[in-house]
Parts: C-alpha cells; sequence; structure tokens
C-alpha cells in the first residue's frame, strides 16, 4: 500500500506534518482516543510531558496490536487541556521526540481544550493508519 504525504506549493509551510494523506483503499484502522493511563486504568502523573509519554507508548502499542507502527499513521488529532501557545508547542515537540514521532509526518491536527474525559488528564490523542 502506498501513502502519499503532499504540502501543496500554496499553502504554509508545517512543522513536520504533512497538509494532505492520501491513501489507495484498503483496510483502516481507527483507534480509540488514546489517554495517559498506565496498565492499570490510572492517569499518570508527572505533568504534560509524561503524559505525552505514556499516550505515545499507548498508542505504539494499539498500533502494534493490528500489525502497523507509526509509519502507518495517515491522522493524528492531539488534543491538550491548554490555551497556552507554549504548552501546546512544548506537546507537539514531545511526540516529535517519542517513538510515534513517525505519526505526525501525515496530516495531523493540535487542539487546546478546556476538558478531557478523565480527571487530570492533560493529552489525548486521536490516530488513523492505513493496514493495506
Amino acid at each position: 500500500m502506498t501513502i502519499t504525504r503532499i504540502n501543496p506549493d500554496n499553502l504554509h509551510d508545517t512543522p513536520g506534518y504533512h497538509h494532505v494523506t492520501v491513501v489507495a483503499a484498503g483496510r483502516t484502522a481507527y483507534l480509540a482516543g488514546q489517554c495517559p493511563l498506565d496498565a492499570s486504568g490510572a492517569v499518570v502523573d508527572g505533568g504534560f510531558d509524561a503524559q505525552v509519554d505514556q499516550v505515545a507508548a499507548n498508542a505504539v502499542a494499539a498500533l502494534a496490536a493490528v500489525g502497523a507502527g507509526p509509519e502507518r499513521v495517515v491522522r493524528t488529532v492531539i488534543y491538550v487541556v491548554s490555551d497556552d501557545g507554549a504548552v501546546l508547542s512544548q506537546v507537539w515537540d514531545r511526540f516529535l521526540a517519542s517513538p510515534l514521532a513517525p505519526a505526525f509526518t501525515s496530516a495531523s491536527t493540535l487542539l487546546g481544550v478546556a476538558r478531557l474525559g478523565f480527571t487530570g488528564q492533560l493529552v489525548e490523542l486521536d490516530v488513523t493508519a492505513a493496514l493495506g
């Protein structure tokens, strides 16, 4: 399966993601929102960095369960409980430094939100992957 990532010339430069991701028809995996929960179901302590690390680890495990790696991701949406641009950038940069980094070369959206589902949750990640 071929995944084509495109940045049209008439759109702004990006910090690593692509504006458009195209996949020929095939199997697709839609991951539930990946949360910063450890194996016991508890939200991890340690602020944004620790939560990004847990979300990335959980997403890698979920992708592996369907025989995929981060390079098969075609769309991500990152939700961050903050309206501070510096915090949003910190979260983006932490994901780019994680084992999940190749996922963020595809179409990606980063959103600041007021609240997420679990008490103390600061980050959530929505992932779509092309399986072939």
